[in-house]
């Protein structure tokens, strides 16, 4: 019925060629004279979404997650991954050939310890990971007697001869109706942070940071529209962006070179080295900067400086413009969801509906608005079971038909030019159980009380964290994931520094747009998460002290009434339930067909105790 646009179904290979390519790739590890090597899911620039040319780690192991390593020796070889992927490596990779370890507690390096002989040469691709990890890998290989070796060019490439061509998307101009800020006022305040960090330059290795910086926007990776890219931003003078000139139009050209001077990315290194002769402190991003970029600096005189990435807290801040378009953008795809959740409400119960379908009707809805540019992320259409795993890519192999009795979860996003949207609900399909009504509505509330917070200045996520899980911790259940995360304003979904977790430390500041994602997950039964995304404000408080923060909720999406046991809300709570819907019912019963708009008026009905 909807044809996909943006997302495909398909298994990764598995089998023979898997086994064929992991022997290629030792003996291409004899021929130069290593006994192991590491091979990360990451580019140069620790992307989350990677170019196809850059997936070594799927090409060689077939897991597909996003985030992994694996360690290969002559003998054994492991695949790394967090406990999000623990079932999906077990079902991707040959456990023959591969164990499946975990990538944190305890680490690759405590693995690679103890299988390391004494002698032995392990190497690295020093593009493809940061000196924080390079510094444990070689503290690891030194206990055992062995040596970390950095390698000329990345041996998976030798024998990956199918390799797909580097992405060439052409660069495109973030208009000041979206960016509300130009390049050369951005740039002046990168330069103050700069002398901040008492640096001569700072490397923009995150091409978040540079499409931010320099108002450029592209697609060389899948869902974030992002132009892979450098930049070197000296504290005075005239920055150098670093961009493959095919991707560039004479007028994006013409435009860029009125703030910088624009050369290949192949001049990087070479304005590296010479800018580090002069005895240069040069600021990296310990994040995303590769330990190559750090070897350079020092080995030619200058001094690399690892820290936080400036950029990263100024583009957080979202301006008035970015403000005003990111609100736009969750009108707009308010009324795509309205009509997707009326449609699901009609067509499901009656068995015919599959995840894919979900993730296809969707996707049209919101292409329907005239404004789509990409999904935000692969759409998460998980019902029953598939619901319980968090992070769920329905494929055709594991599609599963939407049944009366199921809980359908569904997480998804769209990137529009004046805004990135994020947004989870979680829909009955048929009667629910006192089971899930009890656990849908304990999320819930705990996504109103992070709603609701008010917060002084300067207060964490972690310091949140708790209130989106203490209804689930009384009764003995939590879920393994964050609250929250920062969102990019047409940019990336995920963005840094600030979070909503246990391990967020970063302030939240007024301007930051946050996701309100709490969930619960019955293994092999269900899934439930509500998520909103929030703008940090100012909060009026009469007599308040200090400066007061609030959260401002984005999406207007109805919440699935039906699973709500008002028995357990407080009158704030229903209020809030209330409020919340009759703002929704207000900013889309207008804009949708007739059908929708007397299912919204149901769906978004008062609730009474």
């Amino acid at each position: 019925m909807f044809e996909a646009h943006f997302q495909t179904f398909e298994e990764p290979e598995t089998g023979v060629a898997l086994s064929a390519r992991l022997s290629a790739f030792r003996e291409e590890l004899t021929k130069r004279n290593l006994t192991g090597f590491v091979v990360p899911r990451a580019d140069q620039q620790q992307n989350e979404y990677v170019a196809p040319s850059e997936e070594r780690l799927a090409w060689l192991t077939g897991f597909t997650g996003s985030a992994g390593l694996a360690i290969v020796l002559a003998r054994e070889a492991a695949v790394f991954v967090d406990g999000r992927y623990t079932l999906q490596a077990g079902k991707q990779v040959d456990t023959k050939v591969w164990s499946v370890q975990p990538l944190v507690d305890p680490p690759p390096e405590a693995w690679l310890a103890q299988h390391l002989a004494a002698g032995d040469r392990i190497g690295f691709d020093p593009w493809l990971h940061t000196t924080t990890s390079v510094e444990k890998l070689r503290t690891a290989c030194s206990k055992a007697g062995a040596e970390l070796v950095a390698t000329n060019g990345n041996p998976v490439d030798v024998v990956w001869t199918e390799r797909p061509p580097l992405p060439l998307a052409p660069v495109t101009l973030h208009a000041p109706q979206f960016s509300g800020e130009a390049e050369a006022a951005k740039l002046k305040r990168i330069e103050a942070e700069i002398g901040k960090l008492g640096a001569d330059a700072l490397v923009l290795s995150d091409s978040h940071a540079v499409a931010w910086a320099f108002n450029i926007r592209g697609g060389d990776v899948a869902h974030t529209p992002l132009p892979l890219s450098y930049a070197i931003v000296p504290k005075s003078g005239r920055p150098t962006l670093f961009v493959d000139h095919r991707k560039l139009s004479n007028s994006v050209r013409d435009h860029l070179e009125q703030t910088a001077t624009v050369a290949d990315p192949d001049a990087l290194t070479s304005k590296l080295v010479e800018l580090s002769k002069t005895g240069a402190a040069i600021a990296l991003d310990s994040v995303t900067a590769a330990d190559a970029l750090a070897g350079l600096i020092s080995s030619n005189g200058g001094k690399p400086l690892r820290g936080s990435d400036p950029v990263a807290m100024l583009k957080a801040v979202k301006n008035a413009t970015e403000i005003a378009g990111t609100r736009a953008a969750h009108r707009r795809d308010a009324i795509a969801l309205a009509r997707f959740l009326a449609w699901v409400d009609r067509e499901a119960p009656g068995g015919s509906l599959t995840e894919i379908d979900a993730v296809e009707a969707l996707e049209t809805f919101r292409r329907d608005t005239g404004a789509l540019k990409d999904v935000s992320f692969p759409t998460i259409s998980g019902t029953g079971p598939n619901g319980a795993i968090v992070h769920y890519r329905v494929t055709r192999k594991s599609n599963r038909r939407i049944a009366r009795g199921d809980l359908l979860l569904i997480d998804s996003g769209a990137q529009y030019e004046d805004g990135t949207t994020d947004v989870t609900r979680t829909i009955a399909i048929g009667e629910p159980t006192h089971e899930m009504r009890d656990r849908f509505t304990r999320v819930l509330r705990g996504h109103i009380a992070i709603s609701r917070a008010l917060f002084p200045d300067g207060t964490t996520g972690a310091q949140l964290d708790t209130l989106a899980r203490q209804f689930l911790w009384q009764a003995g259940v939590d879920f393994e994931h964050g609250t929250g995360h920062g969102v990019g304003s047409y940019l990336s979904v995920h963005e840094g520094p600030a979070r909503i977790s246990k391990l967020g430390t970063t302030p939240l500041k007024r301007g930051m747009i946050l996701s309100n994602e709490p969930g619960y997950y019955k293994t092999d039964a269900f899934g439930i998460r509500i998520e909103n995304l929030e703008l940090v404000v100012a909060a009026e408080i009469a007599g308040a002290e200090k400066p007061v923060n609030a959260f401002e909720t984005l999406t207007l999406a109805p919440i699935d009434r039906r699973l709500v046991d008002l028995n357990m809300l407080s009158g704030e709570e229903l209020s809030w339930l209330n409020e919340y819907h009759d703002r929704v019912r207000h900013a889309v019963r207008g804009h949708v067909d007739e059908a929708t708009k007397t299912w919204l008026d149901q769906a978004t009905a008062p609730l009474s105790l």
